[in-house]
């Protein structure tokens, strides 16, 4: 029989391996005797706060009432939840005509119709599926939330947009099924996949004009009823906003973070300067700017509505702080990485599009996606120049005849709607990070 010695570290380890949850609270939670004290204290905390949520938000609350005086009588210390829920749709959806909601309904079924690709396994392209939604994805539906009467431009992109979803779709679907591309599978369906290269190419570029012309012709009769600006409101006017923000942030931060780092002086020059005007202001100041100074930079009878002006604002100011990101991931890229793309004959964009560029974005995750996360929460300022974001709206439910003074659940309810989507873009950042093995620990 064989004795092995016990040493003091295996008997302090010995416990932790009877029970992995008693092991782990021991070793976290109870480790000593201050450390004992702040759990209990804390845990103290937590039970009586969260007891008190409880009987205020679902023990006691009120959740079916026409009136915030009738939410009173049922019980005076609980919730008034059936304020908000008789709100719901203008916390939504704003002034937006209700006879015409489907229209923000579908173009948010589009836009996860479009973006799915990005999540399913076996899909290729994924980059031109996030290139197409950021670059035609805006017009489609911009023009149908706003409708009116298409302009040539508008009707070239709305075709253009169209064409690349139905593409978008067929790439999915046969990448998904089976393990294919839309233009292989074209080229195979038409028996074409032994004809020159330059053959293929044309081939497809003839479906995709006849394609383009078909729904060109079948759009031009197109037209849904005008939706002023004015009525656009609660989240669907900060998903707009915040939307347009992150899809042109990035790339306008990444193209001054490369001017910025330009070895041309006046491009270096003026990337720095406008960087540095836009971070050394606040928000709210280049949005008073936006909409009193920039129609006076505009053409003579040029005229933006106060929205566009809001994005513009928004994109601007959200790239400048995103450059600042961007060129230091840029900084952290080791310089082999650049004497090695130069060594086997690559060009400066094709180093940075290839090489450096996925580098230092895979490393940025998280500090971009807390831009992202900052640039949502600050769309809320809109409502100081007159837009009706979903804060607005919450803050007139207090003010609404049956509803008046009903502050206390309006904003606990928009707290809540700002945690659950600042968490899954945070719990997404993460498994971005995990999937791309960035390194980063939690």
């Amino acid at each position: 029989m064989a004795f092995v010695k016990t040493t003091p570290s295996m008997a302090r380890k010995a416990p932790l391996s009877e029970g992995t949850l008693l092991g782990w609270l021991r070793l976290n939670l109870f480790a000593s005797v201050f450390n004992s004290i702040l759990t209990v204290f804390v845990l103290f905390i937590i039970f009586f706060t969260v007891k008190a949520l409880w009987i205020w938000g679902i023990a006691d609350a009120v959740w079916v009432a026409d009136t915030r005086r009738e939410c009173f009588n049922i019980n005076i210390n609980g919730a008034c939840w059936a304020g908000i829920i008789a709100w719901l749709d203008g916390i939504f959806y704003g002034r937006y005509p209700r006879d015409e909601l489907w229209r923000i309904n579908l173009g948010g079924i589009m836009l996860f119709i479009w973006m799915a690709p990005l999540w399913l396994p076996r899909v290729q392209g994924k980059i031109l599926v996030g290139l197409s939604t950021v670059a035609l994805y805006p017009f489609l539906a911009g023009y149908l939330f706003a409708g009116g009467d298409k302009g040539v431009f508008m009707q070239i992109m709305v075709t253009a947009a169209i064409v690349a979803l139905a593409a978008n779709i067929a790439n999915a679907a046969i990448g998904f099924f089976i393990n294919g591309n839309l233009p292989d599978f074209i080229i195979r369906s038409i028996r074409q996949n032994e004809a020159p290269e330059a053959r293929q190419r044309n081939i497809l570029l003839a479906i995709l004009a006849a394609l383009f012309i078909a729904v060109f012709v079948w759009q031009m009769n197109w037209t849904v009823e005008v939706v002023s600006w004015t009525r656009w409101g609660g989240l669907f006017l900060t998903f707009v906003i915040a939307g347009i923000g992150i899809a042109s942030a990035l790339p306008g931060g990444i193209l001054l973070a490369l001017g910025r780092r330009s070895k041309l002086t006046v491009i270096r020059v003026l990337s720095t300067s406008f960087i540095e005007v836009f971070r050394s202001v606040p928000l709210i100041t280049v949005l008073f700017m936006a909409t009193t100074m920039f129609p006076l930079f505009m053409p003579e009878g040029f005229v933006l509505n106060k929205l566009v002006q809001v994005i513009i604002a928004v994109c601007l100011f959200n790239a400048c702080y995103l450059a600042e990101t961007v060129r230091a991931g840029l900084q952290a890229i080791p310089n082999g990485q650049y004497e090695g793309a130069h060594t086997i004959g690559l060009g400066y964009w094709k180093t940075m599009g290839l090489i450096i560029m996925p580098q230092a974005l895979k490393h940025m995750i998280p500090n971009i996606v807390g831009s992202f996360i900052g640039l949502l929460k600050d769309t809320t300022l809109v409502s100081i120049i007159g837009l009706f974001d979903v804060l607005t709206i919450l803050r007139s439910i207090s003010k609404d005849g049956p509803w008046l003074g009903l502050h206390q659940e309006a904003l606990v309810f928009g707290a809540m709607l700002f945690f659950v989507l600042c968490f899954a873009m945070s719990k997404y950042s993460r498994h971005l990070e995990a999937k791309l093995s960035t390194g980063h620990k939690n």
